[in-house]
């Protein structure tokens, strides 16, 4: 039987950025999955605040060269990655000029969330699905972890529903405990429409703020992970609302394993969905 294959898109992994729940995830899944006999690839933003001498970061030349139009501005796709060699795998980083060279994630050094975020997960979100397309590499399950992830699955299962590497994949959405105060810009809606999207998809993103970012992408997703012992009660209570596969919070200890039980139980649903 093939190997199902499993896509990574984080917000955060550690080495490459201090360590914190999310990005301790985002760095011990990928491996544990894939010492569990599974393909994997894993994908984050290039931030500036990543030290690409430290961590040998390298430009990926036939993968880079794509430009990306956001609201009618061509903004160019560089590809680079880095080995983490205890591991045995790679971590591919999305990068811009323009997005991507600040030395914060989300927030300044004020605390001031950046004005183009929207721009900037818009980018991160078509930057690896476009790189995926690239590598001809079909994913099973496409697991998103974080905020800057979160416009993934509306991609996935609008835009690209019908493209074959990723039609019969199945998104996973990883909720954590982010800065609630996030806010994009009121042209967020218009900026990220593309085809397959409705008004309808983008109806509960008419005030888009965090909480409701991630409702759009726990909406779009086939299956929910609880990636913190605290989740914001207004998320909780969609999540309970809607009829999908959802995994409460795990531990340290079991969150690999439970993890990788999931994604099976996810695919399991959608063969029987297909009967």
């Amino acid at each position: 039987m093939e190997k199902s294959k499993i896509l990574f898109i984080s917000q955060e992994i550690t080495p490459y950025l201090p360590e914190t729940e999310m990005s301790v995830v985002g760095r011990y899944l990928p491996q544990g999955i894939q010492e569990g006999g599974r393909e994997i690839r894993t994908f984050m933003p290039r931030y500036g605040c990543v030290n690409e001498r430290r961590n040998q970061l390298h430009e990926v030349i036939r993968l880079s060269g794509m430009n990306l139009i956001i609201d009618d501005t061509d903004h160019p796709l560089i590809i680079k990655v880095a080995s983490i060699q205890s591991a045995r795998m790679q971590v591919y980083f999305i990068d811009n000029e323009d997005y991507f060279q600040r030395k914060f994630q989300m927030v300044d050094d004020d605390g001031v969330a950046f004005p183009d975020n929207d721009e900037r997960m818009i980018f991160f979100a078509r930057g690896v699905i476009e790189t995926v397309k690239k590598l001809r590499w079909v994913p099973d399950v496409v697991h998103c972890l974080g905020y800057m992830s979160s416009l993934v699955p509306l991609y996935l299962k609008r835009t690209f529903a019908e493209d074959p590497l990723f039609n019969n994949s199945k998104v996973v959405y990883s909720i954590y405990n982010e800065e609630h105060d996030l806010t994009l810009a009121k042209t967020f809606k218009n900026k990220v429409m593309a085809e397959g999207i409705t008004k309808k998809d983008l109806e509960v993103v008419n005030t888009p703020d965090y909480l409701n970012i991630c409702k759009l992408a726990i909406n779009m997703s086939d299956g929910v992970i609880y990636g913190t012992s605290k989740i914001h009660p207004s998320l909780k209570k969609h999540v309970e609302s809607l009829d999908k596969p959802v995994l409460t919070y795990q531990s340290e200890e079991t969150y690999i394993k439970a993890y990788s039980e999931f994604y099976d139980k996810v695919l399991s649903e959608s063969l029987v969905e297909s009967y």
